[in-house]
């Protein structure tokens, strides 16, 4: 057994079955391995950038790792954007990346790379196996590492000489680290400062925003009074009716403040503090008023969950508490796009137990509340502010969910870096609903240009237009596999929509704005 055959072994033995690959000449006994052994789900991604975002959202509704097959250093850099976005919503992930045979290297040929240094800028572990007997357990280390919670990007390059050569050992899998359980005294410490019945907010993210996590965090707040929030990105979240309805805090730092403005205590529940997303002149960092707490009830890696339900013990919750509905109903508006009827209409037309993946970017800054009332549905999205993350995530989180129908919301300018992910969910067959935002600009770059203070000039305006030639999705689509429409008006989208989710199989809406 070679070395690329241990680590196929290796990789299933640990439970990782599904790869999604864009490989080069130094994977080839990798992907020569995948023909021996029976078991690996490969998926080919047309881009890097595609692969590690297919990744992400595989992980995001498994719960578990996919593994990624890059080629060499340039092959991770291509993809490095939707590392990034996973790191920020701790997936697990496991990339495989290429390299040069050890003893070709030192000669710098074309591909030559700091593939080790360019994997620790987005990885949480890094490994170059040394020898092909070493690959099997380098492998399951790299699962390990992935899975160890909250969920991490473990990165193992693969010399060519290691994987080709004889001597591979399969691996057993190793044990996966528990979350840990916070402390006792720290769960005393948040209720005592909540009995203060001073304005407070629970700030949840990670593991708290699954059904139970959100059902306890609602009992601590009908406890204590404390307002519920989770962060301006979503990693993943259970929403719609019988969810309970958890508003994020704003992008835009104004209204962020105004939101958070007198609270005195802000609990962190795997949540960051709420930062701004840029520094922008004479405005701060930290969203919250300077003067208010900061008391962390549970870091990302610890079991926020049973926190919650322990805060709310404490403060004297009962066991079951009301679940709030959301203030906006599911309703059919017609006329062209504006962002609060297409959000009610969207909730009206949502499928039962959907997932919503959204890179909607300033279409969709106010999608969240109106689909408080919709199905019951799960919703991911952009983590890590790298754009382009809908598509190909939308397309892992199909593969891993096959019997749930996907639907993407997706801005014009950000689909542009990945558009290359509706070949994968043509060729793969999955049931995705694409809706493709045109409204021809990078619109939230002309606004962050106006909130840093400059002035919008002939410069500015030239390199925001996407008018010019313009973008046709629906010739793109077709070029790609998929069938797709042209919509202007809200009732023609209901139109296009339904029908889309009443079949199987990749469909995409351009909705010009």
């Amino acid at each position: 057994m070679n070395g690329a055959e241990s680590l196929v072994r290796s990789l299933l033995a640990s439970g990782v079955d599904t790869c999604f690959a864009n490989p080069g000449t130094s994977e080839m006994h990798f992907v020569a391995a995948l023909d021996k052994v029976a078991g690996m789900r490969c998926v080919l991604g047309l881009a890097e950038t595609v692969v590690t975002g297919c990744a992400d959202g595989y992980a995001r509704m498994t719960g578990r790792p996919a593994a990624t097959l890059l080629h060499c250093g340039p092959g991770l850099a291509n993809g490095t954007a939707n590392v990034h976005n996973a790191r920020r919503a701790s997936t697990p992930m496991v990339n495989i990346v290429g390299d040069h045979a050890t003893w070709h290297r030192p000669h710098d040929s074309p591909l030559t790379y700091d593939t080790e240094g360019l994997a620790r800028t987005v990885s949480d572990w890094v490994r170059s196996s040394e020898s092909s007997d070493r690959i099997g357990v380098d492998g399951a280390a790299a699962v390990q590492a992935a899975m160890t919670p909250p969920g991490r990007i473990a990165t193992l390059i693969l010399p060519a000489d290691t994987a080709w050569s004889d001597g591979g050992r399969v691996a057993d899998p190793l044990p996966v680290p528990q979350r840990s359980m916070v402390a006792p005294d720290t769960i005393r410490n948040v209720a005592l400062a909540l009995r203060r019945r001073e304005r407070a907010v629970l700030v949840v993210s990670g593991q708290a925003l699954g059904e139970e996590g959100l059902e306890a965090a609602q009992r601590v707040a009908h406890a204590s009074g404390a307002m519920l929030k989770t962060s301006t990105q979503i990693p993943r979240m259970a929403r719609g009716r019988g969810r309970v309805p958890v508003d994020r805090i704003p992008y835009a730092v104004d209204l962020a403040m105004r939101e958070l403005g007198g609270v005195r205590h802000v609990v962190l529940v795997g949540a960051r503090p709420p930062t701004g997303f840029f520094g922008y002149p004479e405005k701060p960092s930290l969203l919250a008023p300077s003067d208010a707490e900061t008391h962390v009830l549970a870091r990302p890696e610890e079991d926020a969950v049973a926190a919650l339900h322990g805060l709310a013990d404490e403060l004297g919750a009962p066991a079951r508490v009301g679940i709030p509905v959301g203030e906006v109903e599911p309703e059919l508006h017609k006329g062209p796009f504006e962002p609060i009827a297409f959000a009610t209409t969207l909730a009206a037309l949502l499928p039962e137990n959907c997932i919503v993946s959204e890179d909607a970017v300033t279409s969709g800054r106010a999608l969240l509340a109106p689909t408080f009332n919709a199905a019951p549905h799960d919703w991911i999205q952009i983590t890590g502010g790298a754009i382009g993350q809908g598509f190909p995530a939308a397309t892992g989180a199909a593969l891993a969910c096959p019997d749930r129908k996907v639907v993407c919301l997706q801005a014009d300018g950000a689909g542009m870096y990945t558009l290359q992910a509706l070949w994968t969910q043509a060729r793969e067959e999955l049931d995705v609903v694409n809706v493709v935002f045109a409204n021809r600009i990078y619109k939230i770059l002309h606004g962050e240009l106006l909130a840093v203070g400059a002035r919008p000039g002939v410069a500015s305006n030239e390199l925001f237009d996407l008018a010019r030639p313009e973008l046709d999705w629906v010739h793109l689509a077709n070029g790609m596999g998929v069938e797709a429409a042209r919509v202007d008006r809200l009732e023609a989208f209901a139109d296009a929509f339904r029908a889309a989710c009443g079949r199987r199989g990749p469909f995409l809406i351009q909705f010009d704005i």
